[in-house]
């Protein structure tokens, strides 16, 4: 049985990789002059750091079968802090800016949590979906609904982290041949590899796996799911808010404005990527995989001079596959039990 599930994980993996690719082919074939270029590759990487920090929180709370729909929110709150932060005290620590804004993140999402296990709310949907207006609300107020921006205000080393490169090369006439990796998108890697070794790895990660999957059994096997599952929001918040942190140096800028699609595009690489609303599924390199075709088809449509309508259609029917084939997946699988059994 093992074997089996194993083998439906790789094959879903190989393809939805499949899709990426074809998807990259697609591309690269109506715009030969444009897309495949090596500097628009590293922006792809770059847009799509933020999206891959983001669906990595809402992964975990997508296995217990919740969703966060506060996590664009909460991103915005992190930058806005930060911002705020910077224009009333100047040459602000670095370090000391980005805890702080992670530290606000942290605590909305376990606040998140807290309102689901300890008021037994109905479903995570409830909780935030208040959530999100209210850290949007606060993110305007904090800002007097003014973009705040970063230049020169001493945060180098955040600008660094989420506008920086590594391995950038030029030729003797100073003309660059490389643009470098984008730091974010290692910084991604690095989030995601340690993901990896918790959801596999550590009683915690099958925990999470658990209550979403069989939370009848978890409960019988003295699980304590509404810890796991403040843990599970509280995380969400932390990767929101070190979304936040990147977007300082992505975007140079605190908006209270900004961020409106994040929540969407986060849900749609989840389950893009193999996660399912039942909970028990999803891998965070499934996830990566998700990520990267929504930052392609962004790109994608951006260098085909598509405007913000035409995009919002776009991602709006990628979600809507997505979730069908979730649907018809989740429908195929059930019956597959009911044959078993019978």
């Amino acid at each position: 049985m093992k074997k089996n599930s194993s083998a439906k994980e790789l094959l879903q993996k190989l393809g939805t990789l499949l899709a990426l690719v074809i998807l990259i082919a697609v591309f690269c074939i109506t715009m030969p002059d444009k897309f495949p270029k090596i500097g628009n590759v590293m922006n792809i990487l770059k847009q799509a750091s933020i999206n891959c920090l983001i669906a990595s929180g809402m992964l975990c709370a997508l296995i217990t079968a919740g969703i966060d729909l506060s996590v664009g929110s909460n991103c915005v709150l992190c930058t806005c802090t930060i911002g705020v932060l910077v224009q009333n005290f100047g040459q602000t620590n670095p370090v000391l800016l980005a805890v702080c804004g992670l530290a606000v993140s942290t605590l909305a999402g376990f606040i998140n949590g807290t309102l689901l296990t300890r008021l037994d709310l109905p479903h995570p949907f409830v909780s935030t979906m208040g959530m999100k207006n209210i850290l949007w609300g606060l993110a305007l107020v904090i800002t007097g609904s003014k973009s705040i921006g970063f230049t020169g205000a001493g945060v180098d080393s955040l600008m660094w982290l989420g506008g920086g490169s590594i391995g950038r090369m030029s030729d003797a006439s100073g003309k660059v041949t490389f643009p470098g990796i984008p730091v974010s998108f290692i910084l991604v890697i690095i989030v995601f590899c340690i993901f990896d070794v918790f959801l596999k790895k550590t009683a915690l990660g099958r925990q999470i796996y658990c209550c979403g999957g069989n939370p009848e059994a978890a409960r019988l096997s003295g699980i304590p799911s509404k810890n796991v599952l403040t843990f599970v929001y509280a995380l969400s918040g932390f990767m929101a808010g070190m979304a936040g942190v990147v977007s300082v140096g992505r975007l140079a800028s605190a908006n209270g404005n900004a961020g409106t699609t994040y929540d969407n595009d986060a849900i749609a690489a989840c389950i893009v990527g193999g996660a399912s609303f039942t909970g028990g599924k999803g891998t965070i390199w499934g996830t990566l995989i998700g990520a990267m075709i929504m930052a392609v088809i962004r790109n994608g449509l951006n260098l085909m001079g598509a405007s913000n309508d035409v995009q919002y259609v776009v991602i709006g029917a990628v979600i809507i596959l997505a979730v069908t084939i979730d649907v018809v997946r989740n429908k195929m699988e059930a019956k597959a039990r009911k044959m078993a059994a019978a």
